[in-house]
């Protein structure tokens, strides 16, 4: 019997697991994987699954090696869709707090899309020949979940890609494809500033250096350096979106920290906002009178998600081929960031990375005409975000499909 995708895909939104935490969800995509021929290994990458299908030619011809991957992680957000198979689970984060968790970014219909899409090629492996490897990858979220599977041996104990196919849903209408040759999504570097003054009563500020203003200046002039020192033709986002000081209203701490989440879709731009932002800490640390230099540290890092030319506009036949020239479009350079890069770029292959609609097409159509997209239309990291089940599926599976197969023998 077919897979149902809806009760896989309603199933895994019901119960999201955070990043490293996807036992479950791994346990369930490894399951459908076996099942449906492949070889599977699981654990890799701390809860990574990877599963290979190889199906050489008539002649014994290998063929290529087409490495497919979905993410499989959520947030620690409390869904608010009001859907029937809504969210109410919750986990502990790496501080060990209680959160909620909920699939607010689509990753659970990244992996029904990805099982439906290798059913069709199983069913259909009279027709091509090559090696098929899937990829169900943790800890998306974190940015780390691909260099932990590269790390745990992937270009060592599996086939070596010949191209790396990847997509995502996204707040566009459902049965659009979004996809470009080049930058389609930024860079991104997570950082972490400590800025150090020196506590004391909070009715005695003068025999202190109050480390809240220092940082509060701090965030209002990083607030120049998109408006006032990258050229307004360039892709570039400083966001400072944590602030953590203090422990009670009349106690000034010694020390407060930010934590900045910046992106740019190129190196070049990247050193020029890594330079400005170090420069302003500094600066404001020194006219604060710190005694002490500020802490600059590196969360995370993400290289830009940059399509092959090439492979992209094979990429692009195949869609348009699946689903109309109109339903193909260029969705712009994203300023969101992903993992998925790393992959390609340890293994010297190219790389496709897309996107697909999940919006109902008349409730985005209303809001287009309202001029209130930004405000109506739920997106990714939402707690109202959820895709619908149609046609969002059956395209998630169709694109997949439609890639796999343009570069399979």
């Amino acid at each position: 019997m077919p897979i149902d995708l809806e009760a896989l895909y309603t199933d895994l939104h019901r119960h999201p697991e955070l990043s490293y935490q996807e036992t479950r969800t791994a346990g369930i995509a490894a399951a459908h994987l076996r099942d449906l021929g492949l070889e599977v290994h699981e654990g890799v990458g701390v809860t990574g699954v990877v599963g290979v299908l190889e199906n050489p030619g008539p002649k014994g011809e290998t063929g290529p090696v087409v490495w497919l991957r979905a993410d499989m992680d959520a947030l620690p957000v409390k869904e608010d869709t009001g859907l029937a198979y809504a969210s109410t689970a919750t986990g502990i984060d790496p501080d060990g707090n209680t959160v909620p968790v909920m699939h607010a970014c689509g990753h659970d219909m990244h992996v029904t899309a990805m099982i439906g899409a290798v059913e069709r090629l199983v069913a259909e492996r009279a027709h091509w020949h090559g090696t098929v490897v899937v990829i169900i990858q943790p800890a998306e979220e974190y940015g780390s979940g691909a260099r932990a599977m590269l790390d745990d041996g992937m270009l060592v104990r599996f086939p070596r890609p010949d191209v790396v196919l990847g997509q995502h849903v996204t707040p566009l209408p459902a049965g659009l494809v979004g996809v470009r040759p080049g930058p389609q999504m930024s860079a991104s570097d997570g950082i972490q500033v400590v800025m150090h003054g020196r506590g004391g009563h909070g009715s005695r500020p003068h025999s202190t250096i109050d480390p809240i203003v220092m940082a509060a200046s701090t965030v209002m002039r990083l607030q120049t350096v998109v408006s006032r020192e990258v050229d307004p033709h360039e892709l570039a986002v400083v966001t400072v979106g944590a602030f953590h000081a203090g422990t009670k209203n009349n106690i000034i701490p010694a020390d407060a920290t930010l934590q900045l989440s910046l992106r740019y879709p190129n190196e070049e731009l990247r050193d020029k906002v890594l330079a400005r932002v170090e420069r302003i800490v500094r600066a404001e640390a020194m006219a604060s009178g710190a005694e002490r230099e500020p802490e600059i540290s590196t969360i995370h890092t993400l290289p830009a998600t940059i399509n092959d030319a090439d492979a992209t506009a094979r990429a692009v036949k195949a869609f348009r081929a699946a689903f109309g020239e109109q339903a193909v479009v260029d969705p712009g350079l994203y300023a969101g960031s992903e993992d998925v890069s790393w992959f390609a770029r340890d293994a010297g292959a190219p790389l496709v990375f897309w996107f697909w609609g999940g919006i109902d097409p008349e409730t985005y159509l209303n809001a287009a005409e309202r001029g209130t997209v930004d405000r109506d239309i739920p997106t990714n990291h939402s707690p109202f975000f959820a895709p619908v089940l149609h046609p969002t599926i059956e395209v998630g599976v169709g694109a997949m499909h439609a890639a796999a197969r343009e570069f399979l023998g």
